[in-house]
């Protein structure tokens, strides 16, 4: 008489595990295919997306042009300043407003915390107009500073908010110790909460620096002069009204995914921790 050993509890079958594997490969094809066929597109030249199924006809041209024939280091660097700019800004001001609400009890406390989730439901169309305004009064337009405070004005909510649940991670015996010391507030701040929330502040720069890398409807207008347009703008002009460059758009395209994937690959050791954690209290 045949007995079967029984499986263990929470170990899948392997027709199970076959399925699961499958289904995953084809998600991975599913999400990498529009990347991978950008990448081919531009390399098949200016007209080469005309026959996007033909694998001939592969060369450099697009990315030679883009480099050499336009302005695109130009943009490049003017994205690389407001991109940097909102992220060190945007992450110092969250942190500083996130710190203060998770350790001190003032007046309309949890009111201001509900105000930074409403600031986020607005959409960016709503908010041209009233941006506008305020930086033609401030004489910002056209400007680093006016886009960098306009990005700023994006993401310090968010990160704000992720902050916040992630110093209420953090014990507050360490800042009892810190005054202890003979601390200031700011110096317990500074020299020992910041250093315990890097993963924290990793999460946040990382978004802060994506809101500000591809943004493209502030950019296009608060930027007027084309040596201070951004890579989002730049973009634009490959298209026109009777003919679109879609193969220097996908090189271009290609080329700026590069920074954003170096910032990722420096901050995904951070990334888990800090979604977690920051997720763990409200």
């Amino acid at each position: 008489m045949s007995t079967t050993t029984p499986r263990p509890r929470g170990q899948r079958s392997r027709g199970a595990s076959l399925a699961l594997h499958a289904a995953l490969i084809v998600a991975s094809a599913i999400s990498l295919f529009p990347v991978l066929f950008i990448v081919f597109v531009s390399l098949r030249g200016r007209d080469g997306w005309q026959e996007p199924t033909r694998f001939a006809g592969f060369s450099l041209s697009n990315y030679r042009h883009i480099l050499n024939e336009t302005q695109f280091a130009t943009w490049f660097g003017n994205s690389v300043i407001v991109a940097l700019g909102a992220t060190v800004l945007g992450v110092l001001v969250a942190a500083s407003a996130g710190y203060a609400i998770s350790r001190m009890r003032f007046p309309g406390h949890r009111p201001l915390m509900w105000t930074f989730l409403v600031v986020q439901m607005f959409p960016m169309a709503v908010l041209i107009v009233p941006l506008y305004n305020i930086l033609g009064q401030l004489e910002l337009l056209d400007s680093y500073g006016g886009l960098i405070l306009t990005y700023c004005s994006v993401s310090v909510p968010f990160c704000a908010w992720m902050l916040k649940g992630y110093f209420d991670s953090i014990p507050a015996e360490i800042d009892e110790a810190g005054r202890m010391d003979g601390l200031t507030p700011f110096g317990t701040f500074w020299r020992l909460i910041l250093p315990l929330a890097r993963p924290g502040l990793a999460v946040t720069g990382f978004y802060a620096f994506i809101t500000a890398w591809g943004e493209v409807a502030f950019a296009s207008q608060f930027m007027s002069s084309e040596d201070h347009y951004t890579l989002a703008v730049g973009l634009q002009t490959f298209v026109g009204q009777q003919k679109a460059e879609w193969g220097l758009m996908t090189a271009a395209a290609v080329l700026i995914t590069v920074p954003a994937g170096l910032v990722f690959f420096l901050a995904q050791r951070h990334l888990v921790a800090g979604l977690t954690a920051g997720g763990t209290k409200g």
